[in-house]
C-alpha cells in the first residue's frame, strides 16, 4: 500500500527555518507529482508547492522566495525547506503523492506534520 510519511515539523520562532521530509513507501514507481499542502486552523487545505518527476516546480505566491521544494526520485522522497518563517505559516503540512500509471495509480496523502511559528 502506497503511504507518504512526513517528518520534520516542530516549533520555530519567526524568521527561523525548518526542513520537512516525506518518504513515499509501497510504490515501485516514482510518483509523477509530489507536493506539500497545508491547513491552518479554521481554514481550507491549500497548496504550498509541487514538483514533478521531471523537476517542474510550482509554488503558492505566499511562500515563493522563502520555501524550496526538492525531491530524490531514487528514494521516493520529497523535501520542503522553509526559510524566513512567519506566524501565518503555522499549519499542519501534508505530503501528497500522485501516481499516474500502473496498479498503484492514485492520489495519496500523508497524515500531516504540525509546524508552529511563534512571533
Amino acid at each position: 500500500q502506497v503511504q507518504p510519511v512526513e517528518s520534520g515539523g516542530g516549533l520555530v520562532q519567526a524568521g527561523g527555518s525548518l526542513k520537512l521530509s516525506c518518504a513515499v513507501s509501497g510504490s515501485i514507481f516514482s510518483p509523477s507529482v509530489m507536493g506539500w499542502y497545508r491547513q491552518a486552523p479554521g481554514k481550507l487545505r491549500e497548496l504550498v508547492a509541487t514538483i514533478t518527476s521531471g523537476g517542474s516546480l510550482n509554488y503558492a505566491a505566499a511562500v515563493k522566495g522563502r520555501f524550496t521544494i526538492s525531491r530524490d526520485n531514487a528514494l521516493n522522497t520529497v523535501y520542503l525547506q522553509m526559510n524566513s518563517l512567519k506566524p501565518e505559516d503555522t499549519a499542519v503540512y501534508y505530503c501528497n503523492a500522485q501516481i499516474y500509471f500502473g496498479s498503484e495509480a492514485g492520489n495519496y496523502w500523508g497524515k500531516g506534520t504540525l509546524v508552529t511559528v511563534s512571533s
